[in-house]
């Protein structure tokens, strides 16, 4: 059955949902078919009648926040594509700490500056990524020594059939770009992170620091997915990329940045097959010099 009529007696606002969207908008790779059907989702009550009536008519579900770190492919998503767009920002001070309870669909930077503001400090070093908080603690993103699981203290969430969960720090099964979210069907509503006062001056200068280093290191003028690739263990894998002589190996329009050998850059019109056919040329030409295996951080949406 077509997907408008499935889905014709919802009451979210008519506004938040989108046919065959191209998700060329939707993520900073630029890259990617149409999404059968959007939902932006900006509350739990949508999400929870979302769920129910795609668990109900069998429509599968797909979720993304910001899509800073997924590569669509070229024929799209079938079924439900939920953007999380659920957005507040809570601050309290407690135990001598500061908790910041944030909607899930809020990024990171905008948090980072309601914190210069109010002179909170220990978000410092993850403010330039640019992605939605629930996708961070879902990938446990990091950057310069600090990672999401330093500064979590709990998460809510909603399980694919519409049932509330909230869990703590220890329960979330933090490790190098991962977490208990990209093993089980989980979608995060709520994050609450622990924090402390600090001083303006010193936090901007950080920040400023990082956002130096991030526009001198990284290929932020052109659209990619963060990085690519995984740091590997007891090796680092743009520095094998890079001895390989791969910087600036291009398939199609998708190239292995001159900047930054760990990330995939799209010079304009790149599809999701070329990044496909350039993320397997360096991935055998690694193990064929090298004799390691090397594993995508980025993750791979759609058909």
């Amino acid at each position: 059955m077509d997907i408008e009529k499935q889905l014709n007696n919802l009451t979210i606002a008519k506004d938040k949902i989108y046919y065959h969207e191209p998700m060329t908008k939707h993520t900073t790779f630029n890259i990617g078919g149409e999404a059968e059907c959007l939902i932006n989702i900006d509350n739990e009550k949508d999400l929870q009648e979302v769920l129910t009536v795609a668990n109900d008519k069998k429509i599968p579900i797909t979720v993304i926040g910001n899509g800073s770190n997924i590569l669509v492919l070229d024929k799209g998503i079938k079924g439900i594509t939920l953007h999380i767009k659920i957005e507040n920002i809570n601050i309290q001070e407690k135990e001598g700490n500061i908790q910041i309870t944030v909607g899930a669909g809020e990024k990171l930077g905008k948090i980072a500056q309601k914190c210069l503001q109010q002179e909170i400090t220990g978000l410092e070093e993850l403010s330039g990524i640019p992605g939605t908080i629930g996708g961070a603690v879902r990938m446990n993103a990091g950057a310069h020594g600090r990672e999401m699981k330093d500064i979590v203290k709990s998460v809510k969430c909603i399980d694919y059939q519409g049932k509330e969960k909230e869990w703590k720090n220890e329960e979330l099964a933090f490790a190098y770009r991962t977490s208990r979210f990209k093993q089980e069907k989980y979608i995060i509503t709520e994050v609450t992170l622990t924090l402390q006062k600090g001083k303006r001056e010193e936090i901007k200068a950080k920040m400023e620091k990082y956002a130096t280093y991030r526009k001198e290191k990284q290929p932020i003028e052109y659209p990619n997915a963060g990085s690519t690739f995984k740091r590997g263990t007891g090796f680092i894998t743009a520095q094998l990329i890079d001895e390989a002589g791969l910087k600036g190996y291009t398939i199609g329009k998708a190239q292995v940045s001159t900047k930054h050998s760990g990330f995939i850059i799209n010079q304009g019109t790149a599809t999701a097959k070329d990044v496909i056919a350039l993320i397997n040329y360096v991935k055998d030409k690694i193990a064929e010099k090298f004799g390691k295996t090397i594993e995508l951080e980025i993750e791979i949406m759609g058909e």
